[in-house]
């Protein structure tokens, strides 16, 4: 498609709130889904921190 203008392509032809939703949402979820992984990632090491106690050394 070629367009005439920074407005026209915004526009993206009549169909913009569609095209220009579906990409916010779609960051959206990703950034969610980032969040919740670095979420998940810390709980589990402290999990299994608490279960594997570093051995106490006899000196």
């Amino acid at each position: 498609m070629n367009w005439g203008s920074a407005a026209e392509f915004f526009a993206m032809g009549g169909y913009a709130t569609y095209v220009w939703g579906s990409y916010a949402v779609s960051v959206l979820v990703i950034v969610g889904e980032l969040l919740l992984h670095g979420r998940r990632r810390r709980t589990c090491l402290r999990r299994l921190g608490r279960r594997v106690r570093p051995e106490k050394n006899p000196s």
